[in-house]
């Protein structure tokens, strides 16, 4: 099997476009599928990032499409070494990172999406997510006090307040998608036990230490309740147009090469071209030859 072959393939056993019987229990953590050893999947990467940058230039000089990368997942599941890892060689005029922590006054007086919608990627560029309005779904539904701080009249909190959001969640990609930006969501599925030998080697390492915080532990208390919750979230917005991507996150090698495989497959499906060039363009640019040589 060739490597594209292998890209390819490498995905689909982590696609979910259709949530409906998904169950978050059959995903193992510390897959890393048929992937030899640590040095084959750092060859592969390393072709997958140049790959990635080949496209991206593409995208950003089309400038009809956009590509959306959403990141979620519990601590330490390597969400910001994924991102750095996969984004490498891109040019960063044609990037646009986000990380989303607790909304601000102005975002509470707003709706749910309102501050995500603010930084969608421009035609010709990919936007990254780190976190993203899906937080509206899990924090938040872990931690009903942070829903009494969002102003909403007490008839819109009913039982099917997450139903709802799910529901507006779905049509606000499929606007998305309609209008020419293209959504990938990743969530990086580490185990209980990785995150415990990872949060002790942050506090092992002095360099590591302010990666760690005492409300990593607050959070690592409701493990079970955030996975039901994330199994809930993707049930319901796992779709064709926008799938989720369930990355075992265990081996933080192998959760980078999936990433680069979906965002591949992801620029691949738009079938990229550099612009074409007109007559008009062709004539202008054989005049500015003819001057540049005459030049001494």
């Amino acid at each position: 099997m060739s490597n594209n072959e292998l890209m390819r393939s490498l995905i689909s056993p982590y696609r979910v476009s259709n949530g409906k019987k998904f169950h978050l229990e059959s995903c193992d953590p510390g897959d890393k599928g048929e992937i030899e050893n640590k040095e084959h999947a750092k060859d592969l990467l390393a072709t997958g990032v140049a790959r990635i940058a080949e496209l991206q230039e593409k995208l950003y000089a089309q400038d009809e499409w956009s590509l959306l990368l959403v990141f979620q997942a519990m601590d330490a599941a390597g969400k910001d070494s994924a991102i750095k890892h996969v984004m490498s060689g891109i040019n960063p005029q044609g990037c646009q990172v986000y990380s989303f922590k607790q909304p601000s006054s102005e975002d509470l007086d707003h709706d749910f999406l309102w501050r995500c919608q603010k930084c969608l990627p421009e035609r010709g560029r990919i936007g990254i997510f780190n976190r993203s309005y899906y937080e509206e779904t899990l924090v938040v539904r872990v931690h009903p006090e942070f829903l009494d701080k969002q102003k909403l009249a007490p008839k819109l909190v009913g039982k099917d307040i997450w139903e709802d959001r799910f529901e507006d969640i779905n049509n606000f990609e499929k606007t998305l998608t309609r209008n020419g930006t293209i959504v990938r969501k990743f969530f990086l599925n580490v185990s209980k036990a990785e995150q415990k030998k990872r949060f002790l080697a942050r506090l092992d390492d002095p360099t590591k230490n302010w990666k760690f915080s005492a409300a990593d532990m607050g959070e690592r208390a409701h493990w079970q309740e955030y996975m039901e919750a994330y199994e809930d979230m993707i049930r319901h917005t796992a779709t064709e147009r926008a799938p989720w991507y369930v990355v075992p996150a265990d081996k933080k090698w192998f959760a980078r090469l999936v990433v680069v495989a979906a965002v591949i497959d992801a620029l691949e499906s738009l079938d990229l071209e550099y612009p074409s060039v007109t007559n008009a363009m062709k004539k202008d640019n054989l005049a500015a030859r003819k001057i540049l040589e005459a030049e001494k």
